[in-house]
């Protein structure tokens, strides 16, 4: 799915495609999201920000070696179910 810079991301955040976002963008999804963040810091990713608690689940922003940035995400049990309008 193609969506321009300026359009709405997950939330409220508004796309710019600057340092995090860009046009490719991975959520990848975990059963526990502690474990799974301690495994990619041990592979070399870098955390950038806190994990937050959104309605959806827990969250987090990473780089990978190369700069890319993603994000690990466990969903709670209503998922985005939890946003839906």
């Amino acid at each position: 799915l193609a969506n321009a810079a300026g359009s709405i991301g997950a939330g409220t955040m508004r796309r710019d495609y600057t340092r995090h976002w860009m046009p490719l963008h991975l959520d990848i999804v975990v059963d526990d999201l502690d474990v799974a963040l301690a495994r990619a810091l041990a592979a070399g990713a870098v955390q950038e920000g806190a994990i937050r608690d959104e309605a959806y689940g827990r969250i987090v922003q990473l780089a990978d070696p190369f700069g890319h940035g993603w994000c690990l995400l466990a969903f709670s049990a209503r998922g985005y179910d939890a946003i839906a309008d």
